[in-house]
């Protein structure tokens, strides 16, 4: 199969294509601009001849649509993943996230490409009244701009699948933790921690519920459902059958740095604006399919903060 990842410099873009790579009969198209991917990320792929990297911008339709060319199928994980800071620059999200994935949707369809798996976010069910969240979830009111732009690339790859007879697999993931990891509450915990170990800043009061999954049984979940699910547009949460509480995972963070610090809470249920208190998604679909995790949230964490200790060069960077 002729692959192409957009994103293929990223946390799970770079993973994913890693796997791809190991079957040497599988060709990838590694596609990012480097504006959050890292060139470290692909050391190993640059030595595989089945590996081709472009250093192009989904914003560049003349290039995406030379690039894209021969493909077969396309992972489409680049995206601004800026959650936290989406009110400071909205238009990055619409830009990055909705009119990326039209750019992204229109060059498969001018060189006759139907299939695509798509990383949308368990964002877009807001502060669900449903707990676990199942797909068939009513939608709430949006409550970020990422959420708002991934739901709307949802929106346009479905109706690519009814207009073109694309197929379709979108999958509502959780947090992804792991190697490579770069951003995200465990980085954020781990650097201040670094600089001050006698204190930490939490923001809310640390009792907001959020569920992890490990990349690499996010990997294997996104790879089941292309392998065994068949309908037109196929969407998949990708989740654990557990959740823990930020205090629960500074715990966790705290006592294999061996540091006992003061804990101060900026207050309030949320830890910024579009913060959703409480994540957790029902995933029995993708279960049903023979999938399961193997990695529980707490180890998920915890092989996190080992990859960051051992790659100083991100903490510096970022």
């Amino acid at each position: 199969m002729n692959y192409f990842i957009t994103g293929g410099a990223g946390f799970i873009g770079s993973t994913m294509a890693e796997e791809l790579a190991n079957n040497s009969e599988n060709h990838i198209t590694i596609y990012d601009n480097f504006s959050t991917g890292f060139e470290e990320f692909l050391v190993g792929l640059r030595t595989k001849k089945n590996v081709r990297i472009i250093n192009g911008d989904l914003l560049d339709e003349t290039k995406l649509n030379e690039t894209i060319k021969g493909s077969e199928f396309v992972f489409h994980f680049a995206a601004n993943a800026d959650v936290r800071f989406g009110l400071d620059h909205p238009r990055k999200d619409l830009e990055q996230n909705t009119i990326a994935t039209y750019n992204v949707l229109e060059a498969m369809r001018l060189n006759s490409i139907n299939k695509i798996a798509f990383s949308s976010t368990g964002s877009v069910y807001g502060e669900a009244k449903i707990i676990p969240t199942p797909e068939d979830c009513p939608f709430p009111v949006q409550t970020s701009l990422y959420a708002s732009s991934k739901l709307a690339g949802e929106a346009l790859i479905s109706s690519y699948c009814e207009g073109f007879g694309f197929a379709a697999y979108i999958f509502r993931f959780v947090s992804i933790l792991g190697e490579r990891y770069t951003h995200g509450h465990v980085f954020d915990f781990y650097k201040k921690l670094i600089e001050n170990p006698k204190e930490l800043y939490i923001l809310g009061n640390g009792k907001q519920k959020k569920s992890y999954l490990y990349v690499g049984d996010c990997i294997k979940a996104i790879l089941t459902v292309i392998e065994k699910a068949n309908e037109p547009v196929n969407i998949y949460n990708l989740g654990t059958d557990e959740y823990c509480e930020v205090n629960q995972s500074v715990e966790w963070i705290c006592a294999y740095l061996g540091l006992n610090p003061k804990l101060i809470y900026s207050g309030g249920e949320r830890g910024w604006v579009g913060d959703n208190p409480f994540i957790f998604l029902n995933c029995s679909k993708l279960k049903g399919l023979g999938w399961k995790a193997e990695y529980t949230i707490e180890q998920a964490i915890l092989k996190t903060v080992r990859f960051i200790e051992n790659n100083g060069w991100i903490y510096e960077r970022r």
